[in-house]
This record gives C-alpha cells, sequence and structure tokens, in this order.
C-alpha cells in the first residue's frame, strides 16, 4: 500500500490528482508512467481545439512577420498557450475533463493576446495580482510559462526597485502546462508579501528544479527583471515539499543571489532520504555516490552562512528530515539553524507558523544582501558553481571531491584565505565597491604564504587572480596549453543539456545492426523524455545538414558511431576513444564493438568553447521520475555499457541505458585517468 505523504508538493487551491511514493515504487522493473495517460478528449472537443490552436497559429505566425518590436519582443507571452495547450492534447495529457476546458480558456487568453499584440498594445504588462508570463528559453528554443503575483501598488512608471520573492513548487505529477497555467490565473499560494513580486517558475514540470528546471527558474528569474523594476539585493528563495527541496538547492549553490532562504519539508539530500522516506535498498556504482554531492546541499551547508535561513517543517510531518539533517549539517559549521515548526502539523504549513516566518523574512528583506561580505565561506565540487560575491573559484584540484575556500578581509590593504581542493582563484571588486586602500597594493596571506597583489583602481574597482604552480601560490592566470576543465565546460554528460544543444541524428550505417537498432531506439527515447519530463521540443538535425552556426553555438549531442555519423567520423581522431569493428575503448580497457557502445561527454574539436555528447540523452530514467530525490546524474563523464546482455531480475541495472562495464571521469585537462 503507497503512502499517502509526497515527496512533492501542496499545491495551495488546485484539484490536481497527484500520486504518492513509497515502497510500491522500488522495483525498477516495473514502473508506472509519470505523467500517467490522461483522459480520451471526445471527438467533438477535439475538433474543436484543434480549430482553436489553428487560429492560434494564424495569429503567431502574423506576430512573427511584424515589424513591431513590441509585437516580436513578447510572442513568448502569446506561443506558451498554444505550445501548451497542443503538447497536452498530442501527447493525452489532459488528466480531466476539467483540464479540457481550462485548455478552452487558455486559447482564448492566448488568443487575445495575441489580437492585443498586433494592435499594438499589452494590456498584461500592466496588470496586478495574478499574471502569467512567457519566455524564450535558450535550452531548445521553447516558450516556457512562469507566474506572477504582482502587488496592487507596482508601477514601474514610478521606477522604484521592489523585492521578488521566488516561491517553489511542490510535486504535481498531473502539473501540465495547461493547470500550472490555470493554476497560476486562480491561487496565490502560501506567501504574498506586501510590496513584493512573488515569482512561481514553472521549472519544466516535476524534476525538483534541478538540471533544466534549474535552467528555468534562472531564465525565468532574468526575463522577470528586465521587465520589472527589482531590487537586486533583496531577492529570496521559499519553497514547500519538493519545493523546499530546490530552495536547499539554490540557497546552497546560488548563495550570494539571496537575501534570505525559507525552506519547509522536502529533501536536502539523495541517499538518507531515499533510505528514510522511500524505504529503498541503494545499490549506487561509485560515480553516483559522488555525483549526489552536485545537488546534495549538506555537504555544502557553509555556504548558507550567506543566506539567512528560516526553515519550517511540519511536527508529524516525515519530510521533517530534510531540516534535521541541515540542523545537524550546519551545526558542524558553528551556524544554530533557525527551524521553525508547525505544532501537531502533518504536510502542511500551520498558519500560526507562517505568520511567524512572514515577520521574520520582513525583517531580513529591510537589510537586504551583502554586495562585498568581508568574510566568504565557499563549498563546491564543481567549476559549474565556482563563484561566492568576489571571489571566483578557476580551477578544482578533482572534480567532485570538496574545494572550500575561506577568505577574510583584515584591513584597508590585506586579507587571508584558507583554501583547499582548488588551484586557481580570481577576485573582483565592482567600481565604486572596492573594499581595499586605492593608494596601497593588496597583500595576501594565503595557506600561510604572503603574496603581493596589485592594488585597487582610482574608480574603486579591483582584480586579481592568483594560481597554484607545485606547492607555490602565483600572482595571476596560468598559461594553458592544451584543454582544461573549467565554468562551463567540465561535465558531466548531464551539463550539455543546462545550455542550447542540438541532436545529431546519423544517416549511414552503423557498425553493426545491434548497435545500430540501440541508437536509434536510444535517440528516440532521448528526444521522448526531453518533452515528456522537460517540456520542451529538442532541436533535431541529420548529420549532414549541420551548419557551421550549429557548432558554434549549440552542444552537439552526437548519436551513432564513426561508421554511421558523419560528425564523428570528422572529429574521430581527435577524441579520447578508440573505436574499431572488433574494439571499443576509453582507458585501458577494450570490449566488443558488436556488444558495447561508449557514452561520453567531451569539448567538441570543432569548437571547444562547446561540448559534444556521445549517445547520451540526460542520464536518469523512468526509474528516477517515481521519486524527485532520485533525479540525479547517473554517469559520469564516460561510460562504455553492454547493450547487448540483458539484466538481471530487480537489478539495479535496469536504471540505465545498458550494463555499465566501466565508466570514470576525465581528469581536469579532460585525460583518461
Amino acid at each position: 500500500m503507497k503512502q499517502t505523504l509526497l515527496i512533492g508538493v501542496l499545491l495551495v487551491g488546485s484539484s490536481l490528482s497527484l500520486y504518492a511514493d513509497g515502497a510500491g515504487d522500488n522495483d525498477p522493473t516495473s514502473v508506472r508512467q509519470v505523467p500517467r495517460l490522461g483522459v480520451e478528449v471526445s471527438v467533438e472537443d477535439t475538433k474543436r481545439m484543434r480549430i482553436e490552436l489553428g487560429k492560434l497559429s494564424q495569429q503567431l505566425q502574423t506576430l512573427r512577420g511584424s515589424s513591431q518590436s513590441l509585437a516580436t519582443e513578447l510572442i513568448p507571452d502569446v506561443e506558451i498557450y498554444y505550445r501548451g495547450v497542443q503538447d497536452n492534447l498530442n501527447h493525452r495529457e489532459f488528466f480531466s475533463n476539467g483540464d479540457v476546458q481550462k485548455a478552452f480558456k487558455l486559447l482564448s487568453v492566448g488568443q487575445q493576446r495575441a489580437m492585443d499584440l498586433l494592435n499594438g498594445n499589452a494590456p498584461w504588462l500592466k496588470e496586478t495580482g495574478l499574471v502569467v508570463r512567457g519566455y524564450r528559453s535558450r535550452l531548445d528554443g521553447s516558450a516556457q510559462p512562469y507566474g506572477l503575483v504582482i502587488p496592487a501598488n507596482y508601477s514601474a512608471e514610478l521606477q522604484r526597485q521592489t523585492r521578488l520573492d521566488v516561491w517553489f513548487h511542490g510535486r504535481g505529477e498531473t502539473l501540465s502546462e495547461t493547470n500550472f497555467m490555470d493554476q497560476r490565473t486562480k491561487t496565490t499560494g502560501y506567501y504574498s508579501p506586501a510590496d513584493t513580486i512573488v515569482l512561481h517558475p514553472y521549472g519544466r514540470y516535476s524534476n525538483a528544479f534541478k538540471f533544466a528546471g534549474e535552467v528555468d527558474v534562472l531564465e525565468a528569474l532574468e526575463h522577470v527583471k528586465s521587465q520589472y523594476e527589482i531590487d537586486n539585493e533583496r531577492i529570496s528563495v521559499r519553497g514547500f515539499s519538493m519545493g523546499g527541496a530546490a530552495c536547499w538547492q539554490f540557497a546552497v549553490l546560488y548563495s550570494d543571489r539571496w537575501f534570505a532562504a525559507n525552506p519547509g519539508a522536502g529533501f536536502s539530500e539523495t541517499p538518507e532520504f531515499l533510505k528514510f522516506f522511500q524505504k529503498e535498498k541503494l545499490t549506487p556504482y561509485w560515480w553516483e555516490e559522488k555525483l549526489w554531492r552536485w545537488y546534495d546541499a549538506d555537504d555544502s551547508a557553509i555556504n548558507l552562512f550567506h543566506v539567512p535561513t528560516v526553515a519550517y517543517s511540519g511536527e508529524k510531518d516525515i519530510q521533517k528530515q530534510a531540516a534535521d539533517v541541515m540542523e545537524s549539517a550546519l551545526a558542524k559549521e558553528g551556524i544554530s539553524l533557525v527551524h521553525i515548526i508547525g505544532p501537531n502539523s502533518g504536510h502542511r504549513i500551520h498558519v500560526d507558523s507562517q505568520k511567524m516566518i512572514e515577520r521574520k523574512m520582513t525583517s531580513l528583506a529591510k537589510t537586504g544582501n551583502e554586495i562585498v561580505p568581508t568574510t566568504v565561506h565557499k563549498v563546491t565540487y564543481s567549476l559549474k558553481y565556482n563563484r561566492q560575491y568576489w571571489i571566483t573559484i578557476d580551477a578544482l584540484t578533482e572534480h567532485w571531491e570538496a574545494a572550500r575556500v575561506d577568505a577574510r578581509i583584515l584591513g584597508p590593504s590585506s586579507f587571508e584565505i584558507t583554501s583547499t581542493g582548488t588551484t586557481g582563484l580570481s577576485f573582483r571588486m565592482d567600481p565604486g565597491f572596492c573594499a581595499f586602500d586605492i593608494t596601497r597594493p593588496v597583500q595576501l596571506m594565503i595557506n600561510g604564504e604572503e603574496i603581493r597583489l596589485p592594488g585597487p583602481q582610482s574608480d574603486r574597482s579591483w582584480k586579481a587572480s592568483v594560481h597554484l604552480a607545485g606547492s607555490k601560490w602565483l600572482v595571476g592566470k596560468p598559461a594553458v596549453v592544451g584543454l582544461v576543465k573549467k565554468h562551463g565546460l567540465q561535465g558531466p554528460i548531464d551539463d550539455a543539456f543546462m545550455d542550447s544543444f542540438l541532436m545529431v541524428t546519423p544517416t549511414a550505417e552503423s557498425l553493426t545492426p545491434v548497435i545500430g537498432e540501440w541508437v536509434v531506439r536510444e535517440q528516440q527515447h532521448a528526444i521522448d523524455q526531453w518533452r515528456q519530463h522537460f517540456r520542451g521540443h529538442a532541436r533535431v538535425k541529420k548529420d549532414i545538414d549541420v551548419t557551421t552556426e550549429d557548432i558554434a553555438n549549440h552542444h552537439l549531442i552526437l548519436w551513432g558511431d564513426f561508421s554511421s555519423n558523419q560528425l564523428l567520423k570528422r572529429i574521430r581522431q581527435d577524441l579520447p576513444l578508440k573505436w574499431t569493428n572488433d574494439n571499443v575503448q576509453i582507458g585501458s580497457k577494450s570490449f566488443p564493438s558488436g556488444s558495447h557502445v561508449p557514452i561520453l561527454i567531451y569539448p567538441n574539436p570543432l569548437n571547444p568553447k562547446k561540448y559534444i555528447v556521445i549517445n547520451s540523452g540526460f542520464t536518469y530514467r523512468e526509474y528516477a521520475y517515481l521519486n524527485n530525490a532520485r533525479q540525479v546524474p547517473m554517469l559520469p563523464d564516460w561510460a562504455i555499457v553492454d547493450v547487448v546482455t540483458a539484466p538481471a531480475a530487480n537489478d539495479s541495472i535496469y536504471r540505465f541505458p545498458g550494463i555499465p562495464v566501466d565508466a570514470n571521469f576525465f581528469d581536469e585537462a579532460w585525460q583518461v585517468k
């Protein structure tokens, strides 16, 4: 019998059908579909909906050809209605007859917006209360929706910067685009503080705001800042249930962006939560355990030194475990977590606790975020998250091992750093914000070594760099020859799907029919699952159609082998991969190519500023959809998988596209370890 508690979500004011998870979802050989198949739409409603979609499609075509800048700029505000309803109709994602009626209402809104734009108007830009907006995502070019709560007294003409709270929704397996946009016209949510805009990101469905969901939050936030007067030093992150998990993640990964964090329930790490909540017996590979560190907030607890945190749990909620874990992790850093507990409450926010939380958040908003703190702490496991205020980590000793920087400004011309796991650091203070005396050089004491750095500029700005050469820290950045892992080009495979990417399909025959069949199956799976779980449409081209512009602008996801994919054939000599008719090899081990396939991420030899990925979409699969804590990277930088041998019953191998027989990370120079 399934547990009634949800890992995901409390969707306030919603009638959405939600699934529970629990021990019944622990069998990887028997996985229910997420989202479930919706109701059959009647022939009459389908015909009518196609007609209304056709009208909106024609309006969109006219808008795209318009010479009005307002019309072309705001197309996503219209397109979200077309794409959302069309996708939900095409993929049977109306989960009740009520959803069908919601879709008709949304199409009417989209058509009215299109008509307004064609007449040179956009009245929703001045609306207050509940407003649905859209933006164009760089990942796949799709129009993505988000919701806003605009205070009644907001006016852009006043040019008064406004506080913004980001609210992360909880898990809802039926949270289609139609249901999300409808909900954002009806429900304010738990919190709507005075003089505050609340951003409700969609997060590309129900992925705990990870991967493309993480990028959705950042893109939606930037779009809001471009459209409204937002006080950049008074932005907070908040959420409950699955949204609470997202709040912990964003708080530790982007600690220097928020004036406060307010997580409730959810999970704060993967392994202990799955054992405790899901009652799951974990059998991870060693690289999976390392990659848990990507989103496990307890491993980076010291980063919350910079984010005043107000955690909430219901007294009787099993998901209280998340805050308990963080309380212990913070205690090790000498930080006492404010943990408000709703008396006699289950998986909900107690009304008295709400009031207490709001008083604290209001007070914290008055102070706002620091710009140049005199003390900085940063832990990271990847150069993807390498900045903390005025310090940037340029290079690591080893990815997915802890890298830590503890810095303190001592006086007008000196600061000290204790650093472990890093080999390069940069410092930057913007004009007007330099904390040092502009008439003197800056003295740095790093791990007991004293270094003299250049002083600030006359505009009160300052920047400098140091790097580790052998055992000695030197001023400046090292001369780089060849490839190195760096911010935005550090792997693992899933990172390629957090920026603009293009699926490249082969046009020739594979080495063997078996491999060819696997490639066709897996590339279609990747395309389908991107739509189903990250709610967009992957760009897809044949290898012979890829242009110089494509190579410049996208990560390339290359399907096939050196025989079937023309781009793979073109770059084969520049890859750390041997793949012949007989064997496939990365590193020292060799496997028969008739039954084994390489999967990897690597800088593109045709454009080293971008990745190539060979034979993989995002790496977690259907089994992980059943619980958001499972939605973590499943493969490192490279792997070789057996695509012929059938996995044993109940074997954890069902989590992968084949049986991994070898896998690892590349080193910091993109070399095989």
